[in-house]
Parts: structure tokens; C-alpha cells; sequence
């Protein structure tokens, strides 16, 4: 019996490095820590007992399975496909597909689901994003626990009958759905330039933009490869954008989109090529959300910007923050009714996207907005008013326990969290620290009310971290 090793299962997924592309000398090894971070493989073998684990865990009749660009993605789906048809499930495989496409199967159809992807991990990993029917996600302290727990004993039921596999193709229902967002024919003509990575974003990028014709769209790496040949599929990593800010310059573009390896999460320049941090996005969707649905519970991660609770307050929605992590957001949306929430990482979730994560109803909605507002998107941001934030800064450190007491006692007199790593607030400026669910890193974010006050805070902030 192939049996996975506990590690794979992560707190919001299962992720792991698959054998074939790693040896010794691989990149991905060059990375500092990575070799200690993901250690643990996982084989089609392995694949297949979580296939069988997964019939036990769903307890449904059919589960519907999805794969990224990633090269072990086919053989990964056939093996998981195995382990659960001969359980007696059938398996809707709906092949190549985004994430959220994963998403809407299981909410459309009422059944569990499973993306097979490494979101935006390097080429050498693969994984599993997991939902029960209903797109209801399953993570740490939502059944992942159980599920581990399940595939490492083996113990599984036998059946007379195997269960069946049925292709479907469901992109253009899933456009379908997209497109009922916003009204297409209001949108005005926009020159955009549009980066998937090499990764699945290009799948329903290209469909959408067929049904918009009054748009000029750019595109780049729209041909899904998992050797990402060209830049890697983080695009919150400023080397990963350098083409598309380019391009958005050199093209005098109204703006630039980039998505995530699977597409879930997605990533806005302006057209001055600026990077837009993804809680000014969450800001800009929320004001967005909210005309349409007044006094409505807006949900975002605690590492954001003032900005999000101040316009939301002001539209007399009610701002409600969480602990980072698609798990954590997803199951406070579906707790509050939340009608929207978006995370510093680039992850937006939506009530009528059976309150998950998407990474094409923000570009719909930013289409809408420009066109509504007739402004560039560097005046829509600035409409925002100033923030001063320091994005997202990384430190490798061998202590992060250490990390966190040292804050702790050095900003002893303000008013400290401890929900994620740790968050500071003072009346004047505030930041979090938190410890990578993925590498040996701790992650700072910052924002003060001035510039100048943002960048010292941050620089005293880093050499505490990095002491």
C-alpha cells in the first residue's frame, strides 16, 4: 500500500513535490529552505490512495476532478481518478481547467471537488485544492485533518461495482456564468494587455474576451506550459510582471492583468505600469459590491490596508476581518452572508460565486467601474485617497517563535493580536507579521499615514525581524 507522507497535508491543501523533476541540482533547491519546506514527495501511487480516501471522506456519488498546466497534472488526475472509481465514485473530469472553474462545478452541480494544481509554487510541486459539494472548502479544522488521518490508515470499504469516468467540458456554461456579472454592452473600449503565465488563466481569459470585442486585448504566455518557460506563476513576485509592465507601457494600455498558475488569484497594473496592491483592489471590488448590495458584510484579510474598513464604514457595510488563508475567509463569508472579501494576496471571493475565490469577476468589475467612473486606473485608485502601505516584504529567519516574542515585547504598549503571527496597531501606523504557511519565512506587512513615516517604521520593523 502506497501511504503519502503526513506532510502533504497542508493547512489550506495538500502540496507536495513530485519526484520525477527534482534531483540534487534542480533550482528549485538553490532556494533557501525550500529543500526542508517541501521534503515530502508524493508518487501516482501515493495519488491513487488519497483517490480512495477522498470516496470515503466525500461519502457522494460523483466528484468532479480539474487540473492546472502543471506537466504532472494528467497522470496526477488519472491516478486520483483510480483511487476513487474504485470506490464505486464516478468522476466528472472536466480536464485542463482554472481553479475556479473547479469552484463553480461544485457549487453549480452540488458536488465535491478537486483541482489538482500548486496554485503559484514553483514547477516542481503539485498539489490538491479541495471542496466538499457547494465549493464548501476543506482545510485544517475543516476536515483536512480527517481526511489525512483516513488516506494513512488505508482502511477503506470494499465495492462490487467501480465507479465511472464522464468528460464534460463546462467553460462555456462557466463564461456564462462570468459574463452575468456584469452587462457586457455597457463596457466601454479599453486597450488592455493580459499575462497567464503560461499557466490556466488563459482558458476562460480567451473566451471572455471574445464576447468583449470593443476590447484590444494584449496577450502574453497564454499557452499553458508547466515548465513556465517564461517568468514563474507568481505574479505577486515583481521579477514575474517586469514583461507585462513593460508591455503595458510600450502599448500605452488602459491597464494590465496577470493571474496565478491556476487563476485564482489575480494581479492589476495601472497604465503607468504601477503594481496595485491587492487590498486597494479589495477596496476598489468592495466599494464596487456594495452599490449593488447595500449594507452588505464585506470580509478581508488582516494584513489590509485602513483603506478597506474605512470605505466600508462609509458605505455602511460592515467590515469584518480574518485570519489569512482562502479556508479561513470562506468560511467567515458563509458565516456573516458576506457578499464579497478579498485577501492582500490577490484572492477574491464572491456570494453568487457560491462565496469563493475568483480571478476574472475583478476584472469584470474594474472594467465596469472604469467605464462608469471614465477615469484612468491610477485616478480610480487614487479616488481611494492616501495610504501609505508597504506591500508584502519577506524574511527568511531560522526562529520564528523568536520573531514574534521580540515584537511582542518591543511594541509592548500597543494594542497586540495573535490570530496570525502577530499584528501591532498604534493609532498612527500598524503592521502584521505572520509566518509563511509554505517557506521558512516570516511576512511583514505595514502602513503608516505618511511616506516617510511608513518607510522608517518599516525599516526599524525589519531589522527587529532580521536581527
Amino acid at each position: 500500500m502506497a501511504v503519502p507522507d503526513p506532510k502533504v497535508f497542508r493547512n489550506y491543501d495538500i502540496r507536495a513535490l513530485v519526484p520525477e523533476l527534482v534531483d540534487e541540482s534542480s533550482e528549485y533547491f538553490g532556494k533557501v529552505g525550500a529543500k526542508d519546506t517541501y521534503q515530502a514527495p508524493l508518487t501516482p501511487d501515493e495519488v491513487e490512495q488519497i483517490g480512495k480516501g477522498l470516496a470515503e471522506f466525500f461519502g457522494e456519488r460523483q466528484v468532479a476532478i480539474g487540473y492546472d498546466a502543471r506537466t504532472s497534472g494528467p497522470t496526477w488526475s488519472a491516478a486520483l481518478a483510480k483511487g476513487l472509481t474504485s470506490q464505486g465514485v464516478d468522476v466528472l473530469d472536466i480536464g485542463r481547467a482554472t481553479t475556479d472553474t473547479i469552484y463553480y462545478v461544485s457549487g453549480k452541480y452540488q458536488i465535491p471537488g478537486v483541482e489538482i494544481t500548486a496554485s503559484h509554487s514553483p514547477k516542481e510541486l503539485n498539489g490538491m485544492k479541495i471542496v466538499r459539494a457547494g465549493a464548501k472548502v476543506v482545510g485544517m479544522g475543516s476536515g483536512m485533518e480527517d481526511l489525512r488521518d483516513l488516506v494513512i490508515s488505508g482502511q477503506f470499504k470494499s465495492v462490487n461495482t467501480p465507479g465511472v469516468v464522464t468528460q464534460k467540458d463546462v467553460l462555456p456554461e462557466y463564461i456564462d456564468h462570468l459574463m452575468g456579472f456584469i452587462d457586457v454592452t455597457e463596457v466601454k473600449p479599453f486597450k488592455i494587455v493580459a499575462d497567464a503565465g503560461n499557466g490556466v488563466g488563459g482558458l476562460p481569459a480567451t473566451e471572455i474576451f471574445r464576447r468583449m470585442p470593443q476590447l484590444s486585448v494584449s496577450t502574453l504566455f497564454f499557452e499553458p506550459d508547466g515548465t513556465f518557460p517564461n517568468h514563474g506563476p507568481n505574479p505577486f513576485e515583481r521579477e514575474n510582471i517586469e514583461q507585462l509592465v513593460e508591455a503595458v507601457i510600450e502599448q500605452k494600455a488602459d491597464f494590465g492583468v496577470a493571474w496565478d498558475g491556476d487563476a485564482d488569484r489575480v494581479f492589476f497594473v495601472d497604465e503607468i505600469g504601477n503594481p496595485i496592491p491587492g487590498d486597494f483592489i479589495t477596496t476598489l471590488v468592495a466599494r464596487h459590491f456594495l452599490a449593488l448590495h447595500p449594507g452588505a458584510s464585506i470580509v478581508y484579510d488582516l494584513r489590509a490596508s485602513w483603506a478597506v474598513a474605512d470605505w466600508v464604514k462609509r458605505l455602511g457595510g460592515k467590515p469584518i476581518a480574518e485570519r489569512v488563508g482562502h479556508s479561513y475567509i470562506k468560511q467567515t463569508m458563509r458565516a456573516q452572508n458576506g457578499a464579497f472579501g478579498g485577501e492582500v494576496s490577490g484572492h477574491y471571493y464572491f456570494r453568487d460565486h457560491y462565496y469563493a475565490d475568483n480571478g476574472f469577476i475583478p476584472l469584470l468589475s474594474v472594467l465596469q467601474m472604469l467605464t462608469e467612473q471614465n477615469i484612468p486606473m491610477s485616478k480610480l485608485v487614487a479616488s481611494l485617497g492616501a495610504y501609505f502601505v508597504s506591500g508584502e516584504i519577506n524574511s527568511t529567519v531560522k526562529d520564528t517563535d523568536a520573531v514574534i516574542k521580540r515584537l511582542k515585547e518591543r511594541y509592548h504598549d500597543a494594542e497586540q493580536h495573535f490570530r496570525d503571527g502577530i499584528s501591532i496597531e498604534y493609532p498612527d501606523w500598524h503592521f502584521n507579521v505572520r509566518p509563511s504557511a509554505n517557506d521558512p519565512l516570516v511576512r511583514l506587512n505595514l502602513e503608516a499615514r505618511s511616506q516617510a513615516d511608513m518607510e522608517a517604521k518599516r525599516d526599524e520593523v525589519l531589522a527587529l525581524i532580521r536581527a
